[in-house]
């Protein structure tokens, strides 16, 4: 199957709005911004005896290298859905190949999680992003270069590795550096970087593809990856090393404690099959999807595709502005993650079934993706705090084998189903009410009364 392109005129309209995003989301997190902004407390931080940033540098030394970083993993994720056409007229890639290409990345963040975690943990967030960056750089380099499937894929898992610990990272900061209540708006902050990065790795690439081509596109990508770890080296506030575990065996105790304890396998199959789910389909699936079962042209698949991306960003932007007011009320993050996933479940019904217009449902789709960024969250506060990079790397290797298994499985069933006659829309169907399915049955657990908290693999 090939999965066309996406019109590059079209793409030029989008860089107006993408910039605007870009500074608004700069207007609400700088210090001196607004009494708005300090109110929300997005980059104010306590002592400086604990090594903890000052007001001042919060916003340049703590957020923007954080954000660099997750801009880079989402626009690395995502940027196969548009490349994918260039990548199948070049190889001959099938289905199935196209979708083990691209979650290569996928594979191999997720067996990063368990060492990044426990990495992150001991060493700071400062260390471990910034020599994992340095290999996305490198790996992001040898994509552009590649001139075979095995190439590619080698290449991109190595960018997948190198992204590891761009999400985590930013959450073991903030949770060094910031206040409780101000951590759901800071996550949602990072999040909606990370959605900008996802929009820029649709039209706006799209729009240069031309002039570049995807070779050039990935040298400059592999420069910007080396400017993020030099960033985060020279402006992140070192982390103590931590006197853990006296032994690799003895952290890893720590993780399997983690992954048998009833706060995580609650939280474990939303993050699996929606977070991952979610990854999944934006990285690829929906433009197969809306060409072939909604038969929109190229420019409207293009539309669908900035939507969604947008949706998230709006969604991301409004959880970090109204965050701390939230926590304050005394909404947690289960209570987001139980309406947004419920919410989540109606509207894929809708695309599934109801044939309302698709730019319409997949926008509200994005933003109720929103509701992603808490599961972290709500997951860590079940366990001491001081194994908050081990939980949340935990439940994101969750979240990357789900990607995995469904971008793949969506490929290689498409491939059988296509094989014994059935008609594309179909084959999409079928795969799409599959992972409807999955998610419905991960929601349950979370409707249930929270566990007590867990002294698992406390050190």
């Amino acid at each position: 199957m090939q999965v066309k392109g996406i019109r590059a005129g079209f793409g030029m309209q989008q860089f107006g709005l993408h910039w605007i995003c870009i500074a608004w989301v700069q207007r609400c997190l700088r210090a001196q911004c607004t009494p708005f902004c300090r109110g929300l407390g997005v980059v104010e931080t306590t002592r400086s005896d604990s090594g903890e940033l000052g007001p001042m540098s919060g916003w340049a030394r703590l957020f923007l290298p954080f954000a660099l970083g997750y801009y880079l993993s989402y626009l690395l994720r995502t940027v196969n859905a548009v490349i994918s056409p260039l990548l199948t007229d070049e190889l001959g890639l099938s289905a199935a190949s196209l979708g083990l290409l691209t979650s290569a990345y996928f594979l191999a963040f997720g067996a990063a999680q368990i060492p990044v975690g426990i990495a992150l943990d001991r060493f700071g967030p400062r260390r471990v992003e910034a020599s994992l960056l340095l290999l996305a750089a490198l790996g992001s380099a040898l994509f552009a270069t590649a001139d075979s499937l095995a190439g590619l894929a080698g290449a991109r898992a190595l960018v997948g590795l190198g992204v590891s610990a761009c999400l985590m990272g930013a959450l073991k900061g903030f949770a060094l550096w910031y206040p409780l209540e101000r951590q759901s708006s800071m996550i949602g902050f990072i999040m909606a970087a990370g959605s900008l990065g996802a929009l820029t790795a649709s039209v706006p690439l799209e729009a240069v593809l031309p002039v570049l081509g995807w070779r050039g596109a990935f040298w400059i990508i592999a420069a910007v990856c080396l400017l993020a770890a030099v960033l985060v080296l020279r402006a992140l506030p070192d982390s103590p090393a931590v006197a853990g575990e006296a032994s690799l065996v003895a952290a890893l105790r720590v993780v399997a404690g983690i992954f048998t304890t009833p706060a995580f396998l609650r939280h474990a199959p939303a993050s699996a099959f929606f977070v991952g789910g979610f990854m999944a389909l934006q990285s690829l699936w929906v433009v197969p999807w809306v060409m072939n079962v909604d038969r929109l042209d190229l420019a409207g698949a293009a539309t669908v595709l900035v939507a969604l991306n947008l949706g998230n960003l709006a969604g991301q932007l409004t959880v970090g502005v109204f965050g701390v007011r939230l926590a304050r009320a005394g909404i947690e993050p289960i209570g987001l993650l139980r309406i947004g996933y419920g919410a989540m479940l109606v509207v894929q019904g809708l695309i599934l079934w109801s044939g309302l217009p698709a730019l319409l449902l997949w926008g509200v789709f994005g933003l109720l993706t929103a509701a992603n960024s808490q599961i972290y969250l709500s997951a860590a506060r079940a366990f001491p705090p001081a194994l908050f990079g081990r939980v949340s790397t935990a439940l994101n290797l969750m979240a990357f084998v789900g990607a995995f298994v469904v971008q793949w499985g969506f490929g290689i069933g498409l491939d059988l189903m296509r094989g014994v006659g059935a008609e594309m829309p179909q084959a999409l169907a079928w795969g799409f009410g599959g992972l409807l399915a999955l998610q419905a049955l991960a929601y349950l657990p979370l409707l249930g009364r929270r566990p007590a908290r867990s002294s698992k693999g406390a050190e």
